[in-house]
Formats: C-alpha cells, sequence, structure tokens
C-alpha cells in the first residue's frame, strides 16, 4: 500500500469521525457484537493461522489469544455505559452556581501497530478497547506472522465499514509511511528500538502514544519458596510460546541456598510439561523465523547448558533450555531473551538481588517466589517495574480488572478492561456555569472587600 493510499484511508477515517458517528454507545456496541460474532465464526481459522505462525495448539491458541479477546469483548460490552458516562466531580464555593464534569470523549483516528508473538491477541484486544472509547482505528499487523495477518485482514473486512476500521498491511515501508502521518493516537506493541522509532515519529505532531515494550523480567526465587510449585509455574510462563512472550520470566534469580533443588524440580517439570522429546511434542510451537533462531542458537553457551539445548533448523525449533553458573556479564544477560532459553543465576542476599535488579532497566513484569510476605512486599516496593506475580507467573495479564503496561525501557501507558477503554479516551474537564447569578468579584475595578473574599473562598 503506497502512501497516498494511506494518505486517503486516514481522511476517510477522520472525515466520517466528525460526523459524530462513533459517538453514540449504540453503534458502538454493535461494533463490538459483530466482531464477536465474527470470530466465533472463524474460531478455527484464526487458530489454524495462529498454528502456521508459531506452531500453537488450537488450546494455547483459545487460552492466550482468542478467549481473552472475546473475554474482552464481552467485558467492554457489560461495562461500557458505565465507563462512557460523565463523572460529576465537586465544585469549589465561588463556583457554586456550576456544574463541574468530566467527559471520557474518543481521539479520533488511532493507529494500532501490534508484534508477532501473540499476532492476534495483541492486535484485537486493543482494537476492542479503541472501538469500545469511540474511535475509528488505522490496524497494522506485524509483516512476521502472515498467516494471522491474512486471517485479521479477512476479520476486519468482513466486519468493519472501512471508515471504522481499516487493515495496512505489509513491512518496514508500510510502517515508516503509517508513521510519517498524523493520527490522533497511536499505540504500538513491540520492540524497544521499533518503540523509540514510533515515539520520535509521534513527537512530529505531538501525538500522543502508549508503548508496550518488554525488557528483561527477573523471576526471583527466594530460600522459603515452595520450589516444586515455583519450577512447575515458572516452566510454564517460561516456556509457553516457546518462551516468546514479552513478560515471560527472562532469567531465574535464585537464592544460591535452594538453587540445586530448585534445577532438579525444574528438570521434572520441563519432561512433565514437554515430554521426554518436546521437540516431537506436538503442542510445543516454534521460533517465529530464521532471523530469530540464529539469534537465539547464538546465545545458548554450551558450557553453560544444563539441560536442552538441542535445536531442528528445518522446524526452527529449540529445546526447552536450562543454563547454570550465568552472571550479569555473559551475552545471555545482555538482551531480551524471548525464547525457551532459562538462565539461573543466583544471589547470597535479598538486599543484593534488590540492588542488583535495580542497576538495570525497569522490566515489564517481575516474579517473586517466597513463603514471606514481607520479603515479597519489599521487593515490589523497592524494585521498578511493570507488573508481576507473588508465587506465579504471567497470569496478571488475564485479568480486565487490572492494567497491563510498562514504565521506562518496558513502556508507556497502560491497558485492559476500563484501562484500555481509558487509554483510548481523553477527559474533557467541563464546568457547567448558570446564567441567573454573575459574581463581580473576579472582574475590574478590585475591590478591598472583593480581596477579602477572594482570601477567604480560596483558603
Amino acid at each position: 500500500m503506497n502512501q497516498q493510499e494511506i494518505q486517503q484511508i486516514i481522511h476517510t477515517q477522520r472525515t466520517w469521525f466528525f460526523t459524530g458517528a462513533t459517538l453514540k454507545i449504540s453503534s458502538r456496541i454493535r461494533a463490538l457484537c459483530k466482531l464477536r460474532q465474527c470470530i466465533l465464526k472463524h474460531e478455527k481459522d484464526i487458530s489454524q493461522a495462529i498454528h502456521m505462525d508459531l506452531g500453537k495448539s488450537s488450546f494455547e491458541s483459545y487460552m492466550c489469544e482468542t478467549g481473552l479477546v472475546l473475554d474482552e469483548i464481552t467485558y467492554m460490552l457489560k461495562h461500557i455505559y458505565q465507563f462512557a458516562k460523565e463523572k460529576n466531580v465537586h465544585t469549589p464555593l465561588p463556583q457554586f452556581h456550576a456544574r463541574s464534569y468530566q467527559k471520557p470523549s474518543p481521539y479520533g483516528v488511532v493507529l494500532i501497530m501490534s508484534p508477532w508473538n501473540y499476532p492476534f491477541l495483541l492486535t484485537m484486544q486493543p482494537l476492542v478497547d479503541a472501538l469500545a472509547a469511540g474511535n475509528t482505528a488505522v490496524v497494522k499487523p506485524s509483516a512476521y506472522s502472515p498467516f494471522t495477518s491474512k486471517i485479521i485482514q479477512d476479520l476486519i473486512t468482513e466486519c468493519f465499514d472501512p471508515r471504522l476500521v481499516s487493515i495496512v498491511t505489509g513491512g518496514r515501508a508500510e510502517n515508516a509511511c503509517l508513521l510519517q502521518q498524523r493520527f490522533d493516537y497511536i499505540f504500538f506493541t513491540g520492540s524497544q528500538a521499533v518503540g523509540r522509532e514510533v515515539m520520535k515519529q509521534a513527537a512530529s505532531y505531538l501525538t500522543p502514544v502508549t508503548l508496550e515494550l518488554g525488557g528483561k523480567s527477573p523471576c526471583v526465587v527466594e530460600r522459603t519458596a515452595n520450589l516444586r510449585l515455583a519450577a512447575k509455574r515458572i516452566v510454564f510462563g517460561k516456556f509457553l510460546n516457546c518462551g516468546q512472550t514479552c513478560v515471560a520470566p527472562d532469567y531465574i534469580y535464585c537464592d544460591e541456598a535452594v538453587k540445586y533443588q530448585l534445577i532438579k524440580e525444574i528438570r521434572k517439570q520441563i519432561r512433565y510439561q514437554m515430554g521426554k522429546d518436546p521437540l516431537q511434542n506436538k503442542n510445543y510451537g516454534k521460533i517465529i523465523n530464521e532471523k530469530h533462531f540464529k539469534r537465539l542458537t547464538g546465545l545458548i553457551d554450551p558450557a553453560k547448558t544444563i539441560m536442552g539445548g538441542k535445536s531442528n533448523p528445518a522446524t526452527l525449533q529449540i529445546e526447552p533450555t536450562v543454563m547454570d553458573k550465568v552472571n550479569f556479564n555473559d551475552a545471555i544477560m545482555q538482551e531480551e531473551i524471548f525464547g525457551p532459553i532459562l538462565p539461573i543465576v543466583t544471589y547470597s542476599s535479598f538486599d543484593e538481588a534488590i540492588s542488583q535488579i535495580n542497576s538495570l532497566p525497569h522490566p515489564l513484569a517481575l516474579y517473586i517466589f517466597t513463603s514471606r510476605q514481607r520479603l515479597a512486599k519489599k521487593i515490589i516496593a523497592r524494585c521498578g517495574f511493570g507488573g508481576g506475580c507473588i508465587n506465579d507467573t504471567l497470569v496478571h495479564l488475564a485479568t480486565n480488572e487490572m492494567g497491563f503496561g510498562g514504565f521506562g525501557e518496558s513502556g508507556m501507558g497502560s491497558y485492559h478492561g476500563k484501562e484500555g477503554f481509558f487509554t483510548f479516551s481523553h477527559k474533557k474537564s467541563i464546568l457547567d456555569k448558570k446564567t441567573w447569578l454573575d459574581l463581580p468579584m473576579r472582574y475590574q475595578p478590585y475591590r478591598k472587600i472583593y480581596q477579602l473574599l477572594i482570601r477567604l473562598f480560596l483558603q
């Protein structure tokens, strides 16, 4: 798609938005209901597309992608009237003959740029939030997940008038062209490097942005943790989608006193969950493409690999791999792994662990396994990160009642549920002044009695 076509899409949507067509709650509900019906109709096609791109099983596709999108739609339909209501706020005494309120209003034409690792979820979930808030949307899925991008294109074409939702496919050229246009809001999910470029381009129009990025999310295992349960939940969180999850535990940071027992439990859980030969497990996925496959295999240090390490270039699969005796200077600790490689680093004191985590860029997630609530609260209070879990991994992002997002190097802004609705809304602050009374004290000529009254009112 060329620049002229993209500009025409944006112009058409902005013209449509200015008619007020998206402001009615009933029209937003119709759009969401139609999307839900379309997803249910094509559920098998969606699952097949995700499998072609990432090797995910139909169960995992529904659990981690399609089901979560349907859940977001249901949540929005249930709460949209509440979220969209004007909210009265306190009016100060000098303006007692007025009503003060906040009115959630859509931004206008929004751009949603999504990644390849959860290609359906991370495209459609922010789209649901944007539509619920009353925006029009231009959707740009990843070129790295072509089968899912194609099914998304088919769904959007079937579901929506292009004046409401349009899709732009393609690669870097289309991304660059989109970012050169003026949008009213940009929502981007992806890498830190591209996130910087998105923010740089958005700055030329002072366009507000939400950036959902990533980082090296630590999984701290304290010596009092239930190690069997910790291993079970870490293995699930790390190797889901072959580690290609932005909030996956990037590395284990454990007390040196429990390392060997934890490794023993992790070995058991990998064999139990993935089988003795994970590369033959039909439910075990693959790396998205050859480029990332080569990057990941290059990070595996055979001298420090204590489990796994095998790979199959033909299928782009890498075994769940565990590396021991890793330190923060190793190559694998210099970048977000985003794959099925789990390094283990140890600490000698809990305060040392907190200090080390704080010396690194803010991660998107932090996980702590411990039986001591005091220590859990301590690390949560003292470390900067987007969100996380105590004695679990990943599942904090599955609730509509909490926003999901990072800050600093891991992003800015949040979404999901209520947070998602208000991410795509601007709260207009309105004071509705009555005309039956007009106090003279604010007008010149100023009088001493007025000064006394102003001081009285403003104290």
